[in-house]
């Protein structure tokens, strides 16, 4: 298989030396083109900043971050630049679409930035929104949408340049328990039926329990990680709460 994301020995360490915390501890982990992965973790953990550098919002103090083979940790300017536009997609707890766009506006602005025509736009739009179900929103403006449509207008944001990587963040932090079902089942269509890469960070194990493998981050270090494999969901919900148990009293919260 095609190894789209390889961290290889990363740290991140905060403060100065007298008082020095790590919040990456040696973190070293591929994804698979076509993986659904989720990252969890108890508050402070380091999951959040794992992600926050493979997506380049911050830089590692020691070790490598490859996509698709380039070593990002070393890209600077137009190069970096290039890489979150055309390399990265990303579905946000609080959505960052703009209010004074449509849904249709907000996500052809991807498009744009990649100078790609107005017809194409209009292609790609209409056919990543029928997938979605969300064609009969697209003339609306957030503050008209429920929190549900806004995570949907935002994941065809994500995903109508057909990035490499998609990179969710708490994705269902801020929805009602229906309409993150919907979006559960919308990145698990963007998954498996039009093969996108994800990697999610989450606290809960309903949400993980979507991806089909969990890595587990414990005092900035790999705890442990399961595969869904054969299973149902149901039941590689309960293997999940079985390694959060393990995980002990400082998971409680996170759940």
């Amino acid at each position: 298989m095609e190894t789209i994301l390889k961290l290889s020995n990363v740290e991140k360490y905060y403060g100065s030396k007298s008082s020095l915390t790590k919040a990456v501890n040696d973190v070293s982990l591929e994804v698979q083109k076509g993986e659904f992965v989720a990252i969890m973790g108890a508050s402070g953990s380091g999951k959040t900043t794992l992600l926050n550098m493979i997506s380049t919002i911050d830089k590692v103090t020691s070790g490598h971050i490859f996509v698709e083979g380039e070593d990002i940790t070393k890209l600077k300017g137009n190069r970096l630049n290039k890489f979150r536009r055309d390399k990265l997609g990303f579905i946000f707890q609080d959505f960052n679409l703009l209010d004074t766009l449509t849904g249709y506006e907000n996500i052809s602005l991807s498009l744009s930035i990649q100078n790609i025509n107005y017809k194409e736009q209009k292609r790609k739009i209409e056919d990543i929104s029928e997938k979605l179900g969300i064609t009969k929103i697209l003339n609306k403006y957030p503050y008209q949408m429920s929190g549900g449509e806004k995570q949907r207008i935002a994941s065809a944001r994500a995903i109508i340049t057909n990035p490499s990587l998609i990179l969710a963040d708490e994705p269902t932090g801020a929805l009602d328990s229906k309409s993150s079902g919907q979006l559960l089942k919308n990145m698990e269509y963007l998954n498996k039926e039009l093969s996108s890469t994800i990697l999610m960070v989450t606290h809960d194990a309903f949400t993980a329990s979507y991806a089909s493998r969990v890595i587990f981050i414990k005092d900035g270090k790999i705890f442990n990680e399961i595969n869904k494999g054969n299973l149902s969901r149901k039941e590689f919900f309960d293997s999940i709460i079985d390694v959060v148990t393990l995980l002990g009293g400082e998971m409680n919260d996170a759940l």
